[in-house]
């Protein structure tokens, strides 16, 4: 996976040197860390945009991310997509969950699901909160998923 910052400066192919040689340079300055992954998805014609993040927040000294964008060439049904991208965003949380441990440094993954049966993507909302929750991460799902419908919505 290619990884960049939200200015378009690429990153090194390791995120989990990334993630690591960020950690310790944000505690080497004082600030207490969480951390937040999510992904989003974009339905074109005949592919889908899949934008993945891991967002660092800082206590009260606001944030930053990293992104990795990716293409899935044909179609899927909606709750196909969505599980897709929980799926995504468990497979960078759990690459990088042995670090976050290891530095005392809490992670979420953020669905972006809605909880209202208004909306079509919250058929997908108990099998993503399970598989989440079922791997051992605290589930957010929207209004307060904002590293999948916030940060990778805007990069993808």
């Amino acid at each position: 996976m290619s990884w960049r910052k939200l200015d378009g400066t690429f990153l090194s192919n390791d995120l989990i040197g990334l993630v690591e040689e960020t950690i310790l340079r944000e505690k080497s300055k004082g600030h207490k860390l969480k951390v937040c992954v999510g992904t989003d998805s974009q339905v074109y014609r005949n592919h889908i945009e899949f934008a993945s993040v891991v967002v660092f927040l800082r206590e009260g000294r606001g944030g930053f991310m990293f992104i990795n964008n990716h293409r899935h060439v044909g179609i899927m049904p909606i709750k196909e997509r969505m599980i897709t991208e929980v799926a995504k965003s468990i497979e960078v949380a759990y690459s990088i969950c042995h670090l976050l441990d290891k530095h005392k440094v809490d992670l979420e993954v953020h669905a972006d699901i809605n909880t209202s049966p208004n909306f079509k993507s919250n058929t997908a909302l108990r099998e993503a909160m399970g598989y989440i929750m079922g791997m051992g991460f605290q589930f957010k799902a929207k209004p307060n998923a904002f590293a999948s419908s916030s940060c990778a919505d805007k990069v993808v």
